[in-house]
């Protein structure tokens, strides 16, 4: 789970367009080139942390499910899976026709050495997003079964997902993964097989010839090359030029609209598998009241955020911690809170407060609203919420700062109120643990509700979806009414491409899987 990163962020290294040397794209007629603004800054896909990261390790090594365009996970390398009866054990068959790019069979006990890495070392999200994990066990080459301290029916989903499989036999010994830099020598099972590196230029992958999991055996295309651009601005500029066939970053709505209808260029649209929200701080002594958290939900012109701040790439969740990108489990019942500044004020004079100088605002309603300022959108709506704010009699004061001083401040719950987004949150069952659960991953908001927690210890109890589905809609219920999160939008991302010169990507959820994920690229193919 990423914010803006929960997990993945991204890292940007400025370079001179006049200092790229890549081999250029018109010396193979298959290559595709795809345009990013950060390098990589880790190739051990197990720690790699930025877009560029991911991008590039996803096509090297694979996870176990794949992700469809509703969020749920469909077999990839993993054919079936399930829980014993009591939920303790839980299993998972595998392929039997893949192999490493050195010709080592990929097997079950790779995955028993990445889970028991991973957890081991607690490495990564996908540590904390299993903690029901005991041990793992490779019963045969194509099946592994897992011992489980509790019935969890996150579990396979979590790590089929979120964890990249990585190869027994090219890594070191568990105690030493996270710290393997996997900086050359690359052994790997994806569809392609990174061969060059050029830092601050360009990173080449070469597709393999033994790729099974899609239909021809070996992607469409020869080589897939990253190149590393100083913004989106010159990204675009490239692709109009026909020197780039893809930009891999999301779009800001005014460079995606100067692409609109140009010759060749095709804007495609993915949606967010996360979401846009404010969270309030619980330890403080006025945010922790609800009727406080209540009048400011009501002080939110959501739909002046969604329209104007985000030009209408913008959905409702009906303030809902679900996302109806989600539909099996969003809750059709779920209304958005209601821009009602006067009802704002209604709530906070019932609850006793009161404007004893006459300035405007409710006496002792004054708090700082912490955001990325380099995060465009937000910083737009960020004005929009104080705008509102100051209607209901509410001052907010904006405070932006740089990224890292950001982001450590939302990690050491620093603030009073806190503007950001998830990038990825796919199993609610999971995620509302993680942001929600006293103690959570990201429970930066400090929230510790004993009803809340039992609705979620019950989700993620449960074996089956059918399960889940009513707890899970409960603890997101519960979430709204107590006004603990929120949720302002999913965002619909925007991608441009040459369509002149390629066709078939498969589009998926999310900025980080997009037209970039393995599948898509492993399916493109040139066009005549």
């Amino acid at each position: 789970m990423t914010r803006r990163s929960v997990l993945m962020g991204g890292v940007v290294m400025a370079m001179g367009m006049a200092s790229l040397s890549p081999a250029s794209a018109q010396d193979a007629t298959s290559r595709i080139v795809i345009g990013t603004t950060a390098d990589v800054v880790n190739f051990n896909p197990l720690v790699g942390n930025s877009r560029s990261d991911t991008w590039v390790t996803n096509l090297m090594y694979p996870r176990l499910m794949q992700m469809t365009d509703k969020g749920s996970k469909d077999p990839y390398v993993a054919t079936a899976w399930g829980y014993s009866e009591d939920g303790l054990t839980a299993w998972m068959d595998i392929r039997g026709d893949m192999t490493w790019n050195d010709g080592t069979p990929f097997t079950a006990d790779d995955i028993v050495f990445t889970v028991t890495a991973v957890t081991t070392e607690k490495i990564g999200v996908t540590a904390g997003l299993i903690p029901s994990f005991v041990s793992a066990k490779a019963v045969s080459p194509t099946r592994v079964e897992f011992t489980l301290s509790r019935p969890d029916g996150t579990f396979l989903t979590n790590i089929g997902f979120w964890m990249p499989i990585v190869p027994k036999h090219a890594f070191p010994e568990i105690g030493q993964v996270a710290a393997f830099a996997n900086d050359k020598d690359w052994v790997s099972a994806g569809p392609f097989a990174l061969t060059e590196v050029n830092a601050g230029q360009n990173y080449l992958l070469t597709a393999v010839d033994n790729y099974p999991l899609v239909e021809a055996g070996k992607a469409s295309v020869d080589e897939v090359e990253f190149r590393v651009f100083p913004d989106v601005n010159a990204q675009a500029l490239a692709l109009r030029a026909g020197d780039l066939d893809l930009i891999a970053n999301s779009l800001p709505a005014p460079i995606a609209r100067t692409l609109q209808g140009q010759p060749g260029i095709t804007i495609a649209q993915a949606p967010s598998l996360g979401w846009s929200h404010v969270l309030y701080n619980m330890t403080d002594a006025e945010l922790s009241k609800l009727e406080v958290r209540q009048a400011l939900s009501h002080a939110v012109d959501y739909e002046a955020i969604r329209a104007i701040a985000m030009q209408g790439l913008a959905n409702s969740t009906n303030s809902s911690a679900i996302s109806p990108v989600l539909s099996y489990w969003a809750d059709p019942e779920a209304k958005e809170y209601s821009f009602d500044p006067e009802l704002s004020r209604q709530i906070l004079t019932d609850a006793g407060y009161s404007d004893a100088n006459g300035d405007g605002f409710f006496d002792g309603l004054e708090f700082s609203l912490l955001y990325e300022q380099s995060a465009a959108d937000i910083a737009n709506w960020a004005q929009i919420m104080k705008d509102g704010a100051t209607k209901a009699g509410i001052k907010i004061n904006l405070t932006g700062l740089e990224r890292n001083t950001y982001l450590a401040r939302g990690r050491e719950k620093d603030f009073d109120i806190y503007a950001g987004n998830w990038a990825v949150m796919e199993e609610p069952a999971a995620y509302l643990g993680l942001a929600y659960r006293t103690g959570g991953f990201i429970n930066y908001a400090s929230i510790s509700d004993p009803d809340l927690e039992k609705l979620i210890d019950e989700a993620q109890a449960a074996t089956t979806p059918e399960a889940v589905k009513v707890p899970v809609q409960a603890a997101a219920k519960l979430i709204q009414d107590k006004v603990y999160d929120n949720v302002l939008y999913y965002q619909t991302f925007q991608f441009a491409y040459n369509s002149d010169k390629w066709d078939g990507f498969v589009v998926q959820p999310s900025d980080l899987l997009s037209l970039v994920n393995p599948l898509s690229l492993a399916s493109v193919k040139p066009k005549n």
